[in-house]
């Protein structure tokens, strides 16, 4: 596991009214709000992580909640749909929960093998709890209205929507070592062997589909696991090989970063695991406070004043 790509570490997207995105995922899903911090590039606004636990990479979904922003329009060159892993048992509850909650969503389906159940967020933001075949022991977040034996485990798969899917699944297989499992119509399935769960990428071809327009219920990028900075300057120059443009290394305090477009036009970032969510919190805390950027700490009173006040 130490020098592969790790599945997915976490998957960011934009959100309009922040109280209203954070009602969603920690009450409708039942996700722990796991950071409550702002944009490094735009301090008046939050950056919401909800995941597990602990926020395990794999569990972590992460939005940009920009008040009053444009609804997006899912298309090619982006990711269009998140899937969640949940026991095989446990769609039934959900399809209930979603109906008596208003949660727009679509029938149960099978695909690739799995059953799954299609939804969308209060923005639009598309994502499908997803019956495993894949053994998943990973330990969700329970709450008083999701129990743990329902609960949503983490990252499944993440769907990218592309006019040509050949130039990403060569990214995927010869730069993150993923391999092509399957096939179903216009959906080709690859998967890494590296961890058994968040670990797979489908890449749906759609060459007469327009391209996706940024915005409120979009997907802004894809982050894949590392497990440490050495690792991931090592992915760098197999980057820089392919003749692609690479970051330098950011620190985003929970994890370094580098980011990168792949050829399809999806924005991707690799991720480390260190040093975690508990560098500035401690574990029954999590996500309680308003952490700053060392650099906006000097302004925390301004920046207090700007954001909508979260209940």
């Amino acid at each position: 596991m130490t020098n592969n790509i790790n599945g997915i570490h976490h998957i960011t997207a934009i959100a309009g009214d922040a109280q209203r995105n954070f009602d969603f995922y920690t009450r409708v899903l039942g996700l722990r709000m796991v950071k409550r911090t702002v944009n490094f590039d735009d301090p008046g606004t939050y950056h919401f992580y909800y995941g597990n636990e602990t926020g395990t990479p794999g569990t972590i979904l992460t939005f940009f909640p920009w008040e009053g922003a444009a609804k997006g329009r899912a298309g090619t060159g982006m990711a269009t749909e998140i899937g969640y892993s949940v026991a095989k048992d446990s769609l039934e509850f959900w399809a209930e929960r979603f109906r008596r909650l208003n949660v727009r969503h679509g029938e149960i389906a099978e695909r690739m093998g799995e059953s799954y159940l299609p939804f969308e967020d209060p923005d639009g933001l598309r994502i499908e709890l997803i019956a495993s075949k894949y053994p998943d022991d990973r330990k969700p977040w329970a709450t008083d209205e999701v129990a743990a034996e329902v609960a949503t485990k983490g990252f499944h798969s993440v769907t990218l929507t592309l006019r040509d899917v050949r130039p990403t699944a060569a990214i995927l297989t010869d730069v993150f070592d993923y391999q092509l499992e399957g096939q179903e119509g216009d959906r080709y399935r690859y998967r890494t062997d590296a961890i058994p769960t968040a670990s797979i990428v489908d890449l749906v071809a759609a060459p007469n589909m327009a391209r996706g327009l940024s915005g409120g219920g979009t997907n802004h990028h894809v982050a894949f696991r590392v497990a440490n900075e050495e690792v991931q300057m090592a992915f760098r120059e197999k980057i820089l090989s392919k003749g692609l443009h690479i970051t330098p290394k950011i620190n985003r305090d929970y994890f370094f970063s580098l980011y990168f477009r792949e050829p399809g036009g999806v924005l991707f970032e690799l991720a480390t695991d260190n040093p975690g969510f508990t560098v500035d919190e401690p574990l029954d805390q999590l996500g309680t406070h308003l952490k700053l950027p060392v650099q906006y700490e000097p302004m925390r009173a301004s920046i207090e004043q700007s954001l909508p006040i979260l209940h």
